[in-house]
C-alpha cells in the first residue's frame, strides 16, 4: 500500500470509527505529512506537489527513529511525544487492519518529558478577575459569565464554545458539554456562574432573535453579529481580563481549568469525582493536579503534628 493512501484512510478511521474531532484530526494528518516528507528526503524520492509517495513496506524502524531525532533541539519534547504519538498510531492501525506485515514503530519508546506542573490563580486572583468585567453592557456580561463558567465547571475551551443555550439545566444545575471523542458528560454549575449566564442572555435577546443558525442550536456565547464565538476568540478574552487585573500568572482558559481542579482538590474533593468533572479519560491525567494540594497537605501536617519536626 502507498503511503498517502494508508494516511487517507487512518484518518478516516479517526473520524468514523474514533469521533475525533476536526482538530485532532488535523493535527494528526499535518504530523503525518511531516513525517511522509522527512521519509521522501531520506529516500531521495522526487518531492511532486509536496506531496511525496511511495510504499509504506519500505519504511523501517531506523528511519522512523532518524525523524524523531531530527526534531531535537528544535521541538518541545512534548511536541515530539505527540508527533511520535502519531506515527505509532498511524502504524499501529496498518497493523490491526492487516494491510503490513510487520509494525516498524512497535518498538519505539517516548520521549520522557519534562514534569508539566499546570498554573492556577489562588482564590483571591480568582475573585479579583470576576470583578472586572463591566456589568452594565452585553459584551461585559458576556465576558463575566465566560469567566464564571469556565471557572466553575472546570471544562475545555472547546466545550465552552460548543455550549448551546439548552445546554444548561437552571432546575439541576447541570451543564451538558461535549468532551474529546464527542463523549457528553453532565458537569454541576455553580449559582454564581448561573446568575451570570441568565443576566447575558438576558442582555442579549434581541440579538439572538436577529441572528440564524445553520442547525447547530442556538449558541450560549456569542459574538458582536450573533455568530458563535471561537475558542481563539475565549483565549483572547480571558488573557485580556488577565492583563487588566494585572495577575502575574500567563492566564489563559486551560489555567482557568487548572484552577478549578486544583480548588476543588483544595477544598477536600477526591480525586477520582475531580477525574469525571474535568472528564479525564485516565486517572494519571488528573493526578498532575495534586501538587498544590500536596503542598498544603504537608504545610497542615507539618504545624499539626508533634513528630513532624
Amino acid at each position: 500500500m502507498l503511503l498517502e493512501e494508508g494516511i487517507k484512510r487512518f484518518i478516516r478511521y479517526l473520524h468514523d470509527e474514533k469521533g475525533y474531532s476536526k482538530h485532532t484530526q488535523r493535527n494528526y494528518q499535518v504530523d503525518l505529512a511531516q513525517f511522509a516528507f522527512f521519509l521522501a528526503q531520506e529516500m531521495a524520492l522526487p518531492l511532486e506537489e509536496n506531496n511525496p509517495d511511495f510504499s509504506i513496506e519500505k519504511i523501517e524502524s531506523k528511519t522512523i527513529r532518524k525523524f524523531v531525532g531530527s526534531l531535537y533541539g528544535k521541538l518541545k519534547r512534548t511536541t515530539i511525544a505527540r508527533k511520535l504519538s502519531a506515527v505509532r498510531s498511524f502504524f499501529l492501525f496498518l497493523e490491526k487492519e492487516g494491510l503490513i506485515k510487520t509494525n516498524p514503530a512497535g518498538e519505539l519508546q517516548s520521549p520522557k518529558l519534562e514534569k508539566y506542573i499546570p498554573s492556577h490563580l489562588p482564590v483571591d486572583e480568582v475573585f479579583r478577575l470576576m470583578d472586572l468585567p463591566n456589568r452594565e453592557n452585553s459584551l461585559g456580561l458576556r465576558d463575566l459569565a465566560i469567566l464564571e463558567v469556565l471557572y466553575s465547571c472546570g471544562i475545555r475551551v472547546a466545550e465552552l464554545t460548543g455550549m448551546n443555550v439548552t445546554s444548561i439545566d437552571y432546575d439541576q444545575r447541570l451543564v451538558k458539554v461535549t468532551g474529546k471523542g464527542n463523549k457528553e458528560r453532565l458537569v454541576p454549575i455553580g449559582r454564581q456562574a448561573l446568575k451570570a449566564v441568565k443576566a447575558y442572555i438576558s442582555a442579549t435577546e434581541e440579538v439572538r432573535k436577529r441572528a440564524t443558525q445553520k442547525g447547530e442550536g442556538e449558541p450560549l456565547f456569542m459574538n458582536f453579529r450573533g455568530g458563535r464565538l471561537t475558542t481563539r476568540s475565549i483565549g483572547r478574552i480571558v488573557k485580556q481580563y488577565a492583563g487588566a487585573g494585572g495577575l502575574t500568572e500567563d492566564i489563559s482558559p486551560h489555567s482557568m481549568r487548572h484552577t478549578f481542579a486544583t480548588h476543588m482538590l483544595d477544598g477536600g474533593a477526591d480525586l477520582r469525582s475531580v477525574q469525571e468533572l474535568l472528564g479525564h479519560k485516565s486517572l494519571s491525567t488528573t493526578q498532575k493536579y495534586t501538587h498544590v494540594s500536596l503542598d498544603r497537605l504537608m504545610e497542615v501536617y507539618d504545624k499539626a503534628h508533634p513528630r513532624s519536626g
